[in-house]
């Protein structure tokens, strides 16, 4: 808990974002969950154009890239967030395309999401005694959605405002005919890990956005255009130092912005257990449902 400030700026790195750059005063942590352990450690800096905000960033699929979608510790990583003062979270990921507008090298800012997952990853902080239900129609903060738009536009980003993003539990791609029926939902791209983190970040008050990079049309554009893993790869790295460059400049509105972040309370009168029924100890004397 000594590692808590004011702001906290937190970024989930995905697929070819592994680091934020020249972040100064670095060091890591590696806080204990009720979870088990986060991906990695969590590396917490400031940048150099920003003194007054600390930047906390972990890569969601850990050293090497070693964890699959399904093998992410998203209850940790989410928890070790928030048990460093994390009010602020931004993911950075890869994503498929399922619209011909949105081409390889943009940015989208997405607003909804589609869930295909498929049970085997944890996706809710309750249960064992406790039941709550998370308000999660608009499952995007507003505000940091608008900060990543203003951000990309400032640095000169093909960026989309808006678009579902279908969840899929990987690691396989899609089928042709799946990636069809989702075109035919009307969604705009296609990831295999937001969806489990922000169901988490709500539940945890935290302000969640998700700055989608495409690294390749999904595999509905045409019977010959099956994906290429090594053209994706080549877009995923071309995407990296943009994806940087969103980051910094979202920063500085978000150490603007006024007040707690807009996620701070969004579970209060969410929990549905009557209290004389939580087990001991479920939820602490701070009145934090998390912590």
């Amino acid at each position: 808990m000594s590692e808590r400030t004011a702001t906290r700026l937190g970024i989930i790195g995905g697929s070819g974002l592994y680091d934020m750059g020249d972040l100064r005063d670095l060091r890591e942590q590696r806080p204990s969950t009720p979870f088990g352990e986060p991906s990695g450690p969590l590396l917490i800096g400031r940048l150099p154009e920003l003194p007054e905000l600390e930047l906390v960033f972990l890569s969601r699929h850990g050293a090497g890239h070693r964890l699959s979608p399904s093998e992410v510790p998203y209850r940790a990583n989410v928890f070790a967030m928030k048990s460093l003062g994390v009010s602020w979270l931004v993911s950075v990921s890869a994503v498929g395309s399922l619209r011909e507008d949105i081409a390889p090298g943009h940015m989208v800012v997405i607003d909804q999401f589609i869930d295909r997952t498929k049970g085997v990853r944890p996706s809710s902080f309750f249960g064992g005694g406790v039941v709550a239900h998370a308000s999660f129609g608009d499952p995007l903060c507003a505000t940091l959605r608008g900060y990543l738009l203003a951000a990309a536009r400032e640095v000169g980003a093909a960026v989309h405002d808006g678009g579902t993003y279908v969840c899929i539990e990987g690691p396989q791609f899609s089928t042709r005919a799946e990636s069809l029926m989702y075109r035919s939902w009307g969604a705009s791209v296609i990831g295999m890990t937001n969806l489990t983190e922000a169901k988490l970040a709500r539940e945890a008050e935290l302000s969640y956005a998700t700055l989608a990079m495409c690294t390749d049309y999904d595999c509905w554009r045409s019977a010959d255009a099956a994906i290429d893993i090594s053209e994706l790869l080549a877009v995923l790295s071309a995407n990296v130092a943009l994806g940087r460059a969103i980051v910094r400049a979202t920063a500085p509105r978000v150490a603007a912005h006024e007040g707690p972040a807009p996620m701070g309370a969004a579970m209060a009168g969410a929990v549905v257990t009557d209290p004389a029924h939580i087990p001991p100890g479920r939820i602490p004397e701070t009145g934090s449902y998390l912590l």
